[in-house]
């Protein structure tokens, strides 16, 4: 169990449960025996006033406020009138953003610490794991959850690691204290696809058996597929048929409409090939994220994202227009051959062309407690290439793109009307070395306050320790 604050004591009784899933019946492959069971926490009203607000559409606005209202974005504006039970946050000198979101985390599945015991983050015993589901690994208690919620982190997918060739089922989480994933688990949010190109998979089944090389690994993907293929063709629903040609009314065929035993690894497969579930591949070399798509329309599925994306600068014109999005760092590169030909630009040229989808991610449990300033630094590298970034643009890397990516655009990721009300009042510019997320809003709940310690949870494991752990890079 996590210690939670004193405030949000009776919020189990209280919650409010939201709408999960999308319309209509899910199709089998993604049915999900291990629901959400968030409930966003109760919270009256709270209006943000006189603030700079960068509402994550790409505009900005000076002195304006913000009104949170059951959970969800009521308006932005100037001059909002605040409802009589409502808090009042007086944003004067203060600026505002979406929620931060990160696509790419190993929070919980490689907890903080970083020990042995809690290394759950990679099944390392086959090339394709499609089968394994990163959410039946993570640990809630990882004190790495709360310490991205004081760096503006209120929503973040948790991966497989990517020794595989196909690593396994990626979820998205809010960025709550609970004690179970299932308490976390965004509601409605699809699952990812994790997939890897390159160096790892073959260093880690070199030995193994294989694929030891880059045409083993492509040959081992479509393989996969090629399964999941024939899978989906046997699953096909198949017309009632008549037992004897006397019959009064057909009958299904039991076996032919079940497709006969379930296949985990086919499931997952199969939704990625339907559009129930989102590709994100990592990948850093511009040649193989272009074998990547061509696999993709081989076998009719679509990429969300290359995450690690080190060269994608290189091909930022066909990720633009295939509507595929870049997630990446902002200075990490050159520790490995395939991420040689980092440049500090990448970033800021994947975001050029129009519709793009440029994202900066973290892959780390250091990194995601400082997602705007790993933002600022693309800027600050873009600006001496003459590319000039605005705040109210390079916001859109943390928060719409993200969402973006990971299917939840519709619920979260902008200051729009309607939408969760996901929030972050920062000290000051978000992009400055001195930024500090002061309050942390998810859902309407101010769920972490940098000035009030009842608003800083702690988790159990964290409980009798005078400091934090001095291995995970938890501060």
């Amino acid at each position: 169990m996590l210690r939670i604050l004193a405030s949000f004591a009776c919020t189990v009784a209280l919650a409010v449960p939201l709408a999960a899933g999308a319309a209509g019946s899910p199709s089998r492959f993604v049915q999900d025996p291990y629901p959400s069971t968030y409930a966003r926490i109760p919270s009256a009203p709270v209006l943000i006033r006189n603030a700079t607000v960068l509402t994550g559409t790409g505009e900005r606005l000076d002195g304006a406020d913000v009104l949170m209202r059951d959970g969800s974005i009521a308006a932005v504006g100037k001059g909002l009138e605040a409802p009589a039970d409502a808090t009042i946050v007086d944003g004067t000198g203060k600026w505002v953003t979406p929620g931060i979101i990160d696509v790419h985390s190993h929070l919980g599945v490689y907890s903080s610490p970083a020990v042995s015991a809690a290394s759950d983050g990679n099944e390392a015993t086959a090339p394709t794991t499609p089968n394994v589901w990163a959410e039946h690994s993570i640990w809630p208690q990882d004190p790495g959850f709360l310490t991205a919620m004081a760096g503006g982190i209120t929503t973040l997918q948790i991966l497989p690691g990517s020794a595989n060739l196909i690593g396994g089922r990626g979820v998205t989480l809010k960025n709550v204290p609970s004690t179970t994933y299932q308490g976390m688990k965004f509601p409605g949010a699809p699952w990812g696809l994790k997939m890897a190109c390159g160096e790892n998979p073959k260093r880690v089944y070199g030995k193994k058996g294989g694929p030891s090389t880059r045409m083993g690994n492509v040959a081992g993907y479509r393989a996969a597929f090629i399964d999941a293929t024939e899978y989906l063709k046997k699953n096909r629903p198949q017309p009632a048929k008549k037992d004897h040609w006397w019959s009064a009314d057909p009958k299904p065929d039991s076996e032919n409409a079940t497709g006969g035993k379930r296949d985990l690894k086919m499931d997952t497969l199969a939704g990625a090939i339907n559009g129930d579930i989102r590709v994100h591949i990592h990948c850093y070399r511009a040649d193989e994220m272009a074998v990547m798509l061509d696999l993709a329309k081989e076998f009719g599925f679509k990429v969300a994202a290359f995450h690690h994306a080190v060269e994608a600068y290189k091909l930022s014109d066909r990720l633009a227009a295939e509507g595929v999005c870049g997630a990446m760092w902002a200075d990490w590169w050159g520790f490995k051959m395939e991420a040689y030909d980092g440049i500090q630009e990448n970033i800021a040229l994947v975001d050029r062309p129009q519709n793009s989808c440029a994202i900066v991610h973290s892959d780390s449990e250091e990194g995601i407690q400082r997602l705007n300033q790993e933002a600022a630094k693309v800027m600050a590298h873009a600006k001496l290439a003459g590319i000039d970034i605005t705040p109210e643009h390079a916001i859109r890397w943390l928060t719409q793109n993200p969402a973006k990516a990971l299917g939840i655009l519709d619920k979260t990721g902008t200051l729009e009307t309607g939408k969760m009300a996901d929030v972050v009042v920062w000290n000051g510019t978000p992009f400055s070395s001195y930024a500090q997320a002061e309050q942390v809003y998810v859902d309407g709940a101010r769920v972490y306050d940098r000035k009030d310690p009842s608003r800083q949870p702690v988790s159990d494991f964290m409980l009798g320790q005078r400091a934090a752990p001095q291995t995970g890079g938890v501060r």
